[in-house]
């Protein structure tokens, strides 16, 4: 199994988005939030939330204005959208992480949940400092390979040394934050292959099931069945 088939396999095993979010909380304090005009990517790709979501006026009053709000800096956004490619890297398939906008939504995640704020600030600063010792500059300035030689000791908790519960303890959360994000996109939601609910007509148990558990339809119930190619007629009505 790759990494996104588990990242897949993890979300669709939970109870929601909202779970998994929630799994990630912390209780820590609120941090410091900048106000700016600009609005993010993650913002655009969800506009049709005031037209189809059946939110109340309030609701969408208080979300477009933490899309306005700026939490963090350019630098840490980097850092970002380096980790959640990482996590989850374009394929064959479909885009990658920051091709969904993750990065926009996280942004807009630590504001509406603040308990996160002080967790992903804090451990993208470990994370930087962890790097300028190693290799005397900031985690997004590294190259690839160091970048990648610095997540393999914090990417599996079990694996990691006890000098690098912070950094597993931050991953965790990016990681969660990440999928969540990724998967309630639209690209993610093409990745998983989800259709909805779709109308169809059931014809009745196949006849070589019925056959093998030793059953069979008497001929007044086969003439009440409805076929698929004569469900239009069903709906015909002469004028």
């Amino acid at each position: 199994m790759n990494r996104r088939d588990s990242l897949k396999a993890l979300l669709i095993g939970s109870v929601s988005a909202g779970a998994v979010l929630e799994a990630c909380n912390t209780g820590q304090e609120k941090g410091k939030m900048v106000t700016t005009a600009d609005s993010s990517k993650w913002a655009g790709n969800h506009k049709d939330w005031e037209e189809n979501s059946g939110r109340q006026p309030e609701e969408i009053k208080r979300d477009q204005g933490m899309m306005e709000e700026k939490f963090f800096t350019d630098g840490e956004m980097k850092t970002i959208a380096v980790l959640a490619d990482i996590i989850i890297p374009k394929d064959d398939k479909s885009g990658s992480a920051t091709d969904a906008g993750v990065p926009d939504f996280i942004e807009f995640i630590v504001k509406d949940m603040p308990s996160h704020q002080t967790p992903m600030r804090g451990g993208l600063r470990w994370l930087d400092m962890q790097c300028l010792k190693r290799y005397g500059k900031g985690f997004s300035g590294c190259s690839k390979e160091q970048q990648m030689e610095m997540v393999d000791e914090i990417a599996w908790p079990k694996k990691a040394k006890p000098e690098m519960q912070a950094g597993v303890n931050f991953f965790n959360l990016m990681r969660n934050l990440t999928a969540t994000g990724f998967f309630s996109s639209k690209i993610g939601i093409a990745d998983l292959g989800y259709a909805g609910n779709t109308p169809n007509v059931w014809d009745g148990v196949p006849a070589d099931v019925l056959k093998q558990y030793g059953y069979a339809y008497d001929e007044k119930m086969l003439e009440v069945c409805v076929k698929a190619e004569d469900h239009d007629k069903l709906f015909t009505f002469d004028s």
